[in-house]
């Protein structure tokens, strides 16, 4: 990668010069009435920069092409999925009949809107062999927390307000104690086995009375498949407990295992994991629940219903949680999975999961005499590798691989998580990385694993290249500097 520090780093509002602009309004657009009270007006004007318009050209593009994105890079983040979203489903979503209707527009005027998302509940639930869903939740641990919400109001009408206890395996998702500690249930934790998979065994001394869900990842965050699923769900069944799958990376399954068919009672879908939504940015987002029949009554209002040939949003649910947001602000998300559904074939999905499969274990396998793998065992969408007693007898850590992968012109991939493998390095390319960005990236990791042996300080030292170097990680967490 070029050496970008040559560039003028200033910040747009450091490079105005007085007087200078790139628009002119006219006289009676400047200095016309001003519709605000006297009391609200400004007394002095704001400090805004002043520049000519192809200089805001330059200031941006540069900016732009100095940021890491999946537009731009390989972005192999494990756990969180940055894949491509097609660009014509961000032009379907946009449709002026989606965007321009209002959130308080009636049933009648928004069936348009409303079988869409009807049709996209269908789906769903048909990849997932579940019984009903609610495309409510704006992101993935606001469904766990909707779901928890639903489980916990089946107990309670059933008369068990003292099932309080939820069971998390160590290799679940960090949300899920969370969302369970909201709801007030007490966290029981559990260590996985020597495989990375859930101990019966210890599963079994931990289930009783007091037990509400067990809350499963799968693939967890090792990326490895519960493949005693079907055991755990009847010995919690048993047990008179639910099953909960985290099914934020349902990508790894689209299309090849259905989870209701193992026994699952609720789970969440993540539509920018697996749907091919984008990913960050603050939201909207969308963590669909799906539930079985016995679940179905209690789920967050609105339901979207069909009646004939009329889609109506059904509030008349008495034993739902209620309303977990206002409105549907996350349609546009899920539009653009409902397009990405509609793209491809049973088949088709399937293979996306098996491609993304391939991708992870390729790369771990590509890796494996400089960065051993956590588990031994085959991973699904990702791999957890760790560096080597070598590497880590020069004192190099995880963060100085994650700050050179930046020189080679990589987005480092997802570090220190889980917390159960040592200096984790996460890495999930996803399916839709050719093989040679899999072995451009193995490639570039493989340098830096001689160069920790041979210059260990170029690794700490990183990244050389970047506009901001290394920070001094315990100012920057003390005296944070968050504004100009």
């Amino acid at each position: 990668m070029d050496d970008i520090t040559k560039f003028d780093n200033r910040l747009s509002i450091e490079k105005s010069s007085p007087g200078r602009r790139g628009l002119k309004f006219k006289a009676a657009l400047r200095h016309g009435a001003a519709p605000v009270p006297e009391a609200m007006r400004r007394k002095n004007a704001p400090r805004l920069g002043e520049l000519s318009e192809f200089e805001v050209v330059r200031h941006f593009t540069r900016l732009s092409k100095i940021n890491f994105s999946v537009d731009s890079h390989f972005y192999p983040l494990g756990s969180c999925t940055m894949k491509y979203n097609p660009r014509i489903n961000e032009e379907l979503s946009a449709l002026e009949g989606f965007t321009g209707l209002h959130p308080l527009a009636t049933d009648e005027s928004s069936q348009g809107t409303l079988e869409c998302l009807y049709n996209l509940q269908n789906l769903l639930c048909e990849l997932c062999a579940m019984d009903a869903i609610t495309l409510q939740p704006a992101a993935g641990a606001h469904g766990e927390f909707a779901g928890l919400l639903a489980a916990k109001a089946y107990f309670e009408h059933k008369g068990r307000k003292d099932r309080t206890e939820i069971i998390v395996p160590d290799s679940a998702h960090g949300t899920n104690p969370a969302s369970a500690a909201m709801l007030g249930f007490s966290s029981v934790n559990i260590n996985s086995g020597p495989d990375g998979r859930v101990d019966l065994d210890v599963l079994k001394r931990h289930l009783g009375p007091k037990t509400a869900v067990v809350m499963l990842t799968i693939p967890n965050t090792l990326g490895i498949f519960e493949s005693d699923i079907e055991t755990i769900s009847r010995v919690v069944h048993e047990a008179g407990a639910l099953v909960y799958m985290d099914g934020a990376n349902f990508n790894a399954l689209i299309g090849m295992v259905k989870p209701g068919a193992l026994g699952v009672d609720i789970m969440h879908l993540n539509m920018h994991k697996t749907f091919s939504t984008p990913h960050g940015g603050g939201g909207p987002g969308a963590g669909a629940i799906a539930v079985k029949k016995h679940l179905d009554a209690y789920l967050p209002v609105p339901v979207i219903k069909r009646s004939g040939d009329r889609f109506t949003a059904d509030f008349e649910r008495p034993l739902s949680i209620g309303r977990i947001k206002a409105f549907f602000g996350n349609t546009g998300v899920l539009l653009k999975a409902y397009a990405y559904l509609l793209m491809h074939s049973a088949r088709e999905l399937g293979e996306i999961s098996e491609n993304a499969i391939i991708n992870a274990n390729y790369a771990k396998a590509l890796l494996k005499d400089h960065f051993p793998a956590h588990s031994k065992e085959h991973c699904m969408h990702e791999c957890v590798l760790e560096p080597s007693p070598g590497m880590l007898a020069q004192g190099i850590k995880t963060l100085d691989i994650a700050k050179r992968l930046l020189d080679y012109g990589f987005h480092a991939p997802t570090i220190y998580f889980p917390h159960i493998a040592h200096e984790a390095i996460m890495i999930e390319p996803t399916e839709t990385e050719s093989r040679e960005t899999v072995e451009e990236f193995a490639a570039a990791m493989k340098k830096i694993s001689d160069e920790a042996l041979s210059d260990p300080q170029k690794l700490k030292d990183a990244p050389h290249t970047m506009p901001v170097k290394r920070l001094d990680e315990v100012q920057a967490a003390r005296q944070p500097n968050l504004r100009w």
